[in-house]
């Protein structure tokens, strides 16, 4: 069995302490938009576990750029890794460093083989709903035209702009608002998309599936039916064959019977028929 490349390994071995450090990003990314009355010091500590966070991610692609046998390789198929830890140096914003930590971690959890899609589709949903509800106040809060003030307009305009109802009671004012919504109608609908696929694939696999088994079915009833063919054959061959071998039995001793008895006949004295007569038993 192949060995796993130092890569492979280092990605199994950092994959969980990196979805941990994720996850303290999103309470470092919530608690000053949740809280905004709470203290300069916990606004600056969530502000350092944010670069923190961003800082790991840039040291896991670091390190899996120099593990790589194929460097040029890596960077052409993993670009969506460097734009994203590239991302937050160019304009350092709270929302940039949101979506670069959101576009890390969803590629390192499709690396791993253990989730399935199911399980991305469902982490992917709440996610957007989260950081969508916390983005979009963060933006729209202070605006002098903004109609989304606090987390529960939030949320509730970030369930009905995923499934693309839109009911319009809440909506975005200002530009980047815009961008949000934007963002979380196409991932809306692209996550519609994945579940349709899904099931549509399921529903596939199991008239595979069933299809697969029939076809089964059908090749061994087929392949009995040879072999009672077979068989018949060779009992009728059998069957011929003893019947050749009978008929010449008794062809061979019709033919022997009457030379046998004339040659009885001829060594028997003249007396033996009565003889034989005589001790013929009585009927």
């Amino acid at each position: 069995m192949k060995e796993p490349s130092r890569q492979l390994l280092w990605e199994r071995r950092s994959q969980t302490p990196l979805l941990l450090l994720a996850v303290a990003f999103a309470v470092a990314y919530a608690v000053p938009i949740v809280a905004p009355d709470a203290s300069a010091d916990v606004h600056r500590a969530c502000t350092h576990v944010e670069w923190l966070v961003w800082g790991a991610f840039a040291v896991d692609y670091l390190v899996r750029l120099v593990l790589s046998a194929d460097r040029k390789h890596f960077v052409r198929t993993h670009w969506l890794d460097l734009a994203a830890v590239v991302l937050p140096l160019v304009q350092p914003l709270r929302l940039l460093r949101l979506v670069a930590t959101l576009m890390l971690v969803g590629r390192r959890a499709r690396m791993a083989p253990q989730i399935q899609l199911t399980t991305y589709v469902a982490g992917a949903v709440v996610g957007l709903l989260m950081f969508g509800s916390l983005a979009v106040l963060s933006v729209e809060r202070d605006a002098p035209e903004g109609n989304i003030k606090n987390l529960g307009d939030a949320v509730w305009w970030s369930f009905t702009t995923m499934t693309t109802v839109g009911y319009g009671d809440h909506s975005p004012t200002t530009g980047l608002g815009r961008v949000l919504a934007v963002g979380l109608m196409l991932s809306g609908i692209a996550l519609l998309g994945v579940v349709t696929a899904n099931i549509a694939a399921w529903f596939i696999s199991r008239f595979e599936r069933d299809d697969r088994a029939d076809m089964l079915q059908l090749a061994a009833i087929r392949e009995l039916q040879a072999e009672v063919r077979a068989l018949r054959g060779e009992v009728a061959r059998l069957g011929g064959t003893a019947a050749t071998v009978t008929d010449a039995a008794h062809a061979a001793r019709a033919a022997d019977v009457p030379d046998a008895a004339a040659a009885a006949a001829a060594a028997a004295p003249p007396n033996a028929p009565a003889q034989r007569e005589a001790t013929s038993p009585t009927p």
